[in-house]
């Protein structure tokens, strides 16, 4: 796409800065590609190397990314805030908006109030006693150790601080691929270089981990089960093997993320304490809500100490009155039956997405979570197909690095009545797709 909005600038500041501008106020969209650093230099008078300085700057703050031959684009999610008018636009009335990752809000449960406590003060501890305790239950009966404990602002927050705590700008993070567009996003805004690892039904691929380790990579970031967005599950044999690599790499910082947590039908096998600095995230956001950010992060001492330490020069801690919640949420059975009942009409959503999708010759990845990944010759074709007959769903390069276009299909929308019609334009969406036909 040609650039129409005027980048500006005489030094490589101001030039990052124009164009910084430009995506904050939605004149530069994301994906949309800039001009070859010769041709932007010529025509701002200024020497190649300033406007290449300026491209630097931007791809270490995440703001654009270099696409091989198509040059240098602006991020699909750049960190930058945009002004109000030109964030996510709404999807069109009619069309089923499945392309959120979000939960189903009818299946939420109701956020009580606080119990009457008396206040945290500065020096109180986080996480409050009674958290703690509840954390520590529910981590050891699934095998996670908690040699140290502590609660961060939901599982991406932790992810920051344990990345920015560790590592340094330019440093190597093993990510799945495809993987977490989230992640994939801080991952570049904190300057890191991201090295992905492919994933199957099982997990993390071994071999693309030992290709991974050998390429020198500092942290490694997986998704216990629920995998976003393939629905991968780590599997006690996957684990048995990722064990006996990490083990190798006692430096290592080994994160995982167990976002789904109650939301999965399936078991946990953690990877917890195989290296020597690891943490162990578990967020309530999908189970109880994404309103609640916090999750629970068990870790190695000296990790959660550096966690604990950042927040302390920043925000200081979660507030205890959602920690208060959170724990009333754990202990309240009835919340517990119907967290269940959640779980359960999240899977009979995905099983019947995918035996209709099957039935017409289209397999499709899913086996828990909230979303179906299916491949697609052409993304762009299929997710405009689909848009046309209703149905809004999120492009695969959200979520890839170096794997086969995709979409990915929140089920969390649907309704068993939906599955049939929505399998049907998905199979049409494939076939144009495969025959090159344009929207």
């Amino acid at each position: 796409m040609a650039v129409r909005y005027q980048i500006e600038g005489a030094t490589a500041a101001a030039i990052s800065g124009s164009i910084e501008s430009g995506v904050r106020r939605g004149a530069l969209a994301a994906g949309q590609s800039l001009p070859p650093v010769r041709e932007l230099a010529g025509t701002l008078g200024v020497s190649a190397g300033t406007v290449a300085s300026a491209y630097q700057a931007l791809r270490q703050r995440g703001i654009v990314e270099t696409a091989g031959r198509n040059g240098t684009r602006i991020r699909p999610r750049p960190p930058v805030a945009p002004t109000r008018s030109v964030r996510r636009l709404p999807v069109p009335p009619g069309v089923l908006d499945l392309s959120a990752g979000e939960p189903d809000a009818r299946l939420l449960p109701r956020v009580p109030r606080p119990e009457p406590a008396a206040p945290h003060g500065y020096g109180d501890d986080s996480p409050i006693p009674e958290l703690a305790e509840l954390i520590v239950a529910r981590l050891e009966s699934d095998g996670v150790p908690v040699p140290a404990l502590t609660v961060t602002g939901g599982a991406l927050d932790g992810m920051d601080r344990l990345l920015a705590a560790h590592l340094r700008p330019g440093d190597r993070v093993g990510v799945e691929d495809p993987g977490w567009s989230s992640l994939l996003d801080l991952v570049a805004a904190q300057g890191l270089t991201p090295v992905p690892i492919p994933v199957d039904e099982q997990g993390p691929s071994p071999d693309g981990l030992v290709a991974a380790l050998s390429a020198g990579i500092d942290a490694l970031v997986v998704t216990a089960r629920a995998h976003n967005p393939t629905g991968a599950t780590v599997t006690r044999g996957r684990a048995a093997a990722l064990r006996t690599l990490l083990r190798r790499h006692p430096d290592l910082l080994l994160i995982e993320d167990d976002h789904a947590a109650e939301l999965s039908m399936l078991s946990l096998h953690p990877l917890a304490g195989t290296t020597g600095r690891w943490a162990f995230l578990r967020s309530v956001s999908k189970p109880y809500g994404p309103d609640l950010r916090l999750a629970a992060l068990a870790g190695d001492e000296a990790t959660v100490a550096r966690v604990e330490g950042r927040m302390r020069v920043g925000g200081g801690w979660v507030s205890s009155i959602l920690q208060r919640i959170v724990a009333r949420l754990w202990r309240d059975e009835a919340v517990t039956a119907q967290i269940d009942r959640a779980r359960d009409s999240y899977a009979s959503r995905r099983a019947g997405l995918r035996s209709a999708l099957a039935a017409r010759g289209l397999v499709a990845a899913g086996e828990s979570g909230l979303n179906v990944w299916l491949p697609v010759p052409d993304e762009t074709v299929a997710v405009g197909r689909l848009r046309d007959a209703g149905y809004a769903v999120a492009p695969g390069s959200l979520f890839r690095l170096a794997t086969p276009p995709a979409i990915r299909i929140t089920v969390s929308p649907l309704s068993m009545k939906d599955i049939e019609p929505l399998a049907d334009a998905m199979l049409d969406a494939v076939r144009g797709a495969a025959h090159g036909y344009r929207v």
